[in-house]
């Protein structure tokens, strides 16, 4: 078992209050040359609800829930907003943190979902003079507790569809779209996102059959990535015959606005207008069998750092 003596939470972060929604995605977006009239979009997203995403709210309710189960300080760190994940390993120097584990609120590998995060704990101890070693925690898309969170959220998912249609219903499993050149270098071999986001989807689906669709695409249209997008993928759905469809959004393990806006609002919309009926599976979250993995991933032997190779950093615009 490795020896930790802290836990650092690392997520993405999100604005809670309207006047932060620019800044932030400023912060998301820098660096990546994404035309300004589709942050004003992405913004009016954020302002639907509020200007508050609510990924900070579910961290701190992860935080809640781990805290009986993991007898260790648990800290939390963002990429993107505050707490912005420097400061928290200024904090955690200052208390005289040794060795952390870092739990990352994402279970696959490519390089906006993994090697992103571990660029960002390298850069926030460089900045922090006498930052202790951190570790990150594994992979942990085909872990049992994670796929006993899915599995038992796609069941209650299913049992609000119209008993009429639970039989007959698709799964539709969705993950964030990534650009195609990003897919084929994630894992140390290549193709990992896209092969961990299939094999776990198989997992929570068991005998039934089921399909693997994407969502936010953000990139210009010139750039290929991951397809057929969930929209999409309703309206084909739709014209074959199905009636009922579950989103289970596999690829996602907290309610980000990708969840709440591009599945709950866009894509029910789409639905609606499709006459399909439709249900959303909630995100591991805090489901009991997802927190107490979490325990498990600590006391697992440390694992194996990532190649130096896997998930390089895409070409920017400019680069």
């Amino acid at each position: 078992m490795a020896q930790y003596d802290a836990l650092l939470v690392v997520s993405f972060g999100g604005p809670e209050r309207p006047e932060d929604v620019m800044p932030f995605l400023e912060n998301v977006v820098r660096g990546r040359g994404v035309p300004r009239e589709r942050l004003l979009e992405v913004e009016g997203h954020y302002q639907r609800f509020g200007g508050v995403s609510p990924i900070n709210g579910q961290c701190r309710d992860l935080i809640a829930a781990l805290e009986p189960l993991v007898d260790l300080p648990i800290y939390w760190g963002n990429r993107n907003w505050q707490p912005f994940l420097t400061d928290t390993v200024r904090q955690m120097t200052a208390d005289g943190v040794r060795r952390a584990a870092a739990f990352l609120t994402s279970a696959y590998s490519s390089y906006s979902s993994c090697r992103q995060y571990l660029d960002d704990i390298a850069a926030a101890r460089a900045a922090v003079p006498g930052a202790p070693p951190i570790v990150r925690l594994r992979h942990y898309h085909d872990h049992p507790g994670f796929i006993a969170a899915m599995s038992d959220h796609t069941r209650e998912a299913l049992g609000r569809l119209p008993e009429a249609h639970r039989d007959g219903a698709r799964l539709v499993f969705t993950a964030h779209s990534i650009p195609l050149s990003m897919a084929a270098t994630a894992g140390p071999t290549g193709g990992a996102y896209e092969a961990q986001l299939r094999a776990a989807a198989a997992r929570v689906a068991g005998d039934r059959p089921f399909d693997l669709v994407w969502q936010s695409r953000s990139g210009p249209p010139s750039v290929p990535w991951l397809e057929p997008d969930v929209c999409d993928h309703l309206t084909a759905l739709a014209a074959e015959g199905v009636k009922a469809v579950v989103l289970v959004p596999i690829g996602f393990v907290s309610d980000h606005m990708e969840v709440v806006y591009d599945l709950d609002t866009e894509a029910a919309e789409t639905a609606r207008e499709l006459g399909l009926h439709l249900t959303r599976a909630a995100t591991a979250g805090t489901h009991p069998r997802f927190v107490s993995m979490v325990r498990e991933l600590l006391d697992e032997p440390e694992p194996a750092a990532c190649p130096a190779a896997c998930c390089p950093a895409p070409r920017r615009p400019g680069a």
